[in-house]
Formats: C-alpha cells, sequence, structure tokens
C-alpha cells in the first residue's frame, strides 16, 4: 500500500481530548514521568536519589523547567505528552525536586522511601485477566460478533501488552474519540463525517506531506435479489482515503461482471471483507452498504419468484 494514507490515531488523538482539570506535579510525576525517572531510564535521574539530581540542582530550577518544557536529550518535551501545561510540568519539577531534596536532609525514611512510597500508594490494584475477545471456534463469522466493550482502554484490548507499564501511559481510546463523531458499530467512531467535517486530516502520501488524494466521485450500483435494498459503493468515500491500487485489481477486477460478490465470501475476508471487519467498519450493519431502496413494485415482483 505505497500510498495509503497515514492514520496515526494515537498523535491525532492527542489533540481531540477535551479539557481536563490541572493535575498537580505528584500526579503528573505518577502518570508520566515515573515510567523513565522511577528506575533511571537512560540515565533520567531516580526519585528520591539525591545523589542522581546533585548536578541538576546546580544548574538551577529555571534551567530545569526549561529542559522539563522544551525537551532535553533523551527527555521529551513535557515528558512526551504534549496536552500538559506549563504549570503542569513545573509543578512536576518541583516534585521531584522535593524528593530528592528530602533525601539530601535525610529526612524521616529519606526521599528514597518517600518516593518508594508514593510508588505503592500510586500502584494499581492487581489487574484482573482479560477475557479473551475472539473465540478460537467459527473466527469464519468474527464480523458478526458483538463487542463487549467499544474501544477498550489499552491495557484490556488484546492487542497491547497490559504487563508493560508503557501501555498504562497510553492515552485510552475513549478519551481520544471524545469530540469525533460517533458510530453504532465498529469503534463507535463515524470516520468519513469525521473527514467530511474537518475533524481529521489524514495524509494521503507517506513521505510527501504535500500529495493530494484522487478523489473519484462515482457510485457503483449493485443489484440484489429479492427485497432487501441494493448495494451502494461509493468511490469518493474510498478514494479519499485509499489510492485506486489498494482495491484494484487484486481484490476487485476493473471489469463489469468480473467481480462475484457474496456474503459468504465477504465474511470469510474476501472482496469487501479485505478491509470491513479488521479496519473498517463490520458488515452487521447492514444498511450502511445496503442503502438503495428498490421500487415497491420490483420487490413485489422478485419477492414472488
Amino acid at each position: 500500500m505505497r500510498r495509503l494514507r497515514l492514520f496515526v490515531l494515537a498523535v491525532a488523538a492527542l489533540g481531540l481530548a477535551g479539557p481536563a482539570a490541572a493535575a498537580t506535579g505528584k500526579e503528573v510525576v505518577d502518570t508520566i514521568c515515573a515510567g523513565c525517572h522511577r528506575a533511571g531510564v537512560l540515565g533520567a535521574p531516580r526519585l528520591g536519589k539525591a545523589q542522581d539530581w546533585k548536578e541538576r540542582l546546580q544548574q538551577g530550577r529555571k534551567t530545569l523547567y526549561e529542559h522539563a518544557l522544551k525537551g532535553f536529550k533523551a527527555m521529551p518535551a513535557k515528558g512526551g505528552n504534549p496536552k500538559l501545561t506549563d504549570a503542569e510540568v513545573r509543578a512536576a519539577v518541583d516534585h521531584m525536586l522535593s524528593l530528592a531534596e528530602a533525601d539530601k536532609g535525610g529526612a524521616a525514611g529519606g526521599g528514597e522511601a518517600a518516593a518508594a512510597k508514593e510508588a505503592t500508594a500510586a500502584a494499581p490494584a492487581p489487574r484482573a485477566a482479560p477475557k479473551p475477545r475472539v473465540s478460537a471456534v467459527n473466527r469464519f463469522n468474527r464480523l458478526l460478533e458483538k463487542e463487549a466493550d467499544c474501544n477498550p482502554p489499552p491495557p484490556e484490548d488484546g492487542i497491547h501488552d497490559p504487563e508493560n507499564d508503557g501501555t498504562h501511559l497510553l492515552l485510552p481510546p475513549k478519551e481520544a474519540f471524545t469530540d469525533l463523531p460517533k458510530a453504532p458499530s465498529g469503534n463507535c467512531v463515524d470516520w468519513v463525517k469525521a473527514l467530511e467535517d474537518g475533524y481529521i486530516n489524514p495524509r494521503y502520501d507517506r513521505l510527501d506531506p504535500n500529495v493530494q488524494p484522487i478523489v473519484m466521485d462515482l457510485n457503483i450500483v449493485r443489484e440484489v435479489k429479492g427485497s432487501m435494498p441494493d448495494v451502494v459503493y461509493p468511490h469518493k468515500q474510498h478514494t479519499e482515503w485509499l489510492d485506486c491500487s489498494n482495491c484494484h485489481p487484486a481484490i476487485f477486477v476493473p471489469q463489469k461482471g468480473a467481480n462475484q460478490i457474496s456474503m459468504a465470501a465477504i465474511l470469510l475476508g474476501q472482496k469487501c471483507g479485505a478491509c470491513h471487519g479488521k479496519v473498517s467498519f463490520p458488515v452487521k450493519d447492514c444498511r450502511k452498504c445496503h442503502s438503495k431502496k428498490k421500487p415497491m413494485t420490483l420487490q413485489r415482483t422478485q419477492t414472488t419468484q
């Protein structure tokens, strides 16, 4: 998929979550900074270790604020969370320095003990084992499965490693998708409407941000038997995301009558099922595709045949 648009949801989502109350320095440290500063990842000064902070303290608090706000060496700006306000970042720096000062001053238990105590208090309760999301039996009809929960948090989605501390730092999809148009199926987001309304602006080319999509505004209507409405395939909504080569000729032969399409084939991951149910909305919402009603007289004729 040479020209498939980049669809970096996690990065886009960072700018979509709604406003939240200001976090305290301790909260920012527990949820963001501790991922590296607790263990000293890549040389990060450890929480409550006065010796680790000795040289940093000599640089002055203002310099430490600048490093935390703008990034320094391996540390990204604002700890990698651009949603943090400058005041929240400074409060986090103050909190870490207070832990170091406690260790330096020989306070009861020292800063290291204080940090360990905070880590214990902040440690999440033992996590229940994630429930299996897909049965090993009847995997062929996975597209019709009913999701138990729409957009579970990363530790429970069956994709990310729940034992990895970094997984718990990821922005939960429910928070990331707060402002996007809702849909009743899939991941509960109407991505077509999100694109139409300008909520997202995915790149069409991985390397060149100036490349524009070649949009084909053409509907293909596929007649079906019985009273079921005919299928409408909108090229426009597909070509706003994808290059023609994503579908032609490997999945759909661009020739009238050359494609045998059935619901059985789709459920087995063929034709439309190559994407729908995997990276696009599932096929259980019939009216999304069967959207062209037939005249009543034609319905009666086909029903009696």
